[in-house]
């Protein structure tokens, strides 16, 4: 059985981490250095965060590789080092996942994170359909070297660059993970839809779908209910710890642990399988995640209502947001793997 299902048979759902690049700023990262370097350069912090959102009860980590593909290394004169840097931030995260097995007994999977390339498609921009899909499938061949159980594709706003990225990812064999992020009036930068996203890419062999990053938990929570379920995909929210602000120089976001904790649990209710937070999310947050979902242990229904009491009003200054018939408490679907 994958690890995937072992997990979600425990216990109906599994704990993502958080942040990566808003955690590693306040470990001195500057503001505009990849952090992929640093799995390289300082693995000690890039392991030790692993470590920590572990200790908090994440069941899943994201390998430091967010921007590991050549078009976003080339900006740094990296270009050429996809695949250590990439295998390096893979078996950061798989050796911390082995260390907490052998000493505590539970397991936790890993999974490669694979980001937007940021070029613009034809006829937008330069980028080809085949440059794309070349330039992911090293990047996921790199990760798979590494030891990841799946691929994760993340922070994505177009079909052409999400269905590029599968294909990329697929041909290591591993199982693949998809979100969007929908930050604009409800839909994607690039005009995508949730409900189209969410039909679209399962159609296309994917363990995952969902949404990640975008303005804040209510927001994405908004996104995710809007997502039709397929036999045999799993839904993911992966949300921003609330809002960011600029404050003394510095990005803060308001969300709090409790905020994030509700967070959490409304996502269960509504047939969420993988949770997660995303821009903010420290291990503190996560910890209180993961308390308030062993607390909480009786599901309650989830409708528009719900998640407005709860979060906040979604799109509060938009009058109609897309993806604004929210159909309620959603059934659980399950996958299985031999």
């Amino acid at each position: 059985m994958f690890i995937l299902d072992r997990l979600l048979d425990q216990k109906g759902y599994v704990l993502a981490d958080g942040a990566t690049g808003t955690n590693y700023f306040m470990l001195g990262l500057e503001t505009g250095y990849p952090p992929e370097l640093w799995s390289l350069e300082k693995p000690e912090h890039v392991a030790g965060l692993h470590r920590r959102f572990i200790e908090a009860g994440s069941d899943m980590i994201l390998s430091n590789s967010f921007g590991g593909t050549r078009h976003r290394l080339k900006l740094h004169q990296s270009e050429h080092r996809v695949a250590e840097l990439n295998e390096a931030s893979a078996r950061l995260a798989k050796t911390e996942a082995k260390h907490h097995l052998e000493t505590t007994g539970r397991e936790v999977m890993v999974a490669g994170s694979m980001g937007p390339t940021g070029e613009l498609f034809v006829p937008l921009g330069a980028l080809t359909h085949e440059e794309a899909v070349d330039a992911f499938t090293e990047q996921a061949m790199a990760l798979a070297e590494g030891g990841v159980d799946m691929l994760w594709i993340e922070t994505i706003s177009s079909f052409d660059e999400i269905f590029a990225a599968i294909e990329g990812a697929k041909k290591t064999g591993l199982p693949v993970g998809a979100t969007m992020t929908f930050d604009t009036a409800g839909k994607s930068m690039m005009g995508v839809d949730p409900s189209d996203f969410a039909d679209q890419v399962g159609q296309h062999d994917v363990l995952a779908v969902g949404a990640n990053c975008g303005i804040g938990p209510s927001e994405l929570m908004h996104a995710v209910m809007a997502m039709p379920q397929r036999d045999g995909v799993y839904r993911v929210a992966k949300g921003n710890c609330g809002i960011p602000e600029y404050v003394d120089g510095h990005i803060h976001y308001h969300g709090t642990p409790e905020l994030m904790a509700d967070y959490a649990v409304l996502a269960r209710d509504a047939g969420v399988e993988i949770i997660g937070g995303c821009c903010g999310t420290t291990p503190e947050h996560i910890k209180a995640m993961s308390l308030a979902l062993e607390a909480a242990k009786e599901r309650q229904p989830v409708d528009a209502d719900r998640l407005e009491k709860t979060l906040g009003k979604p799109w509060k200054n938009i009058e109609k947001p897309s993806g604004d018939n929210l159909s309620g408490e959603t059934s659980r679907r399950r996958r299985r793997r031999g």
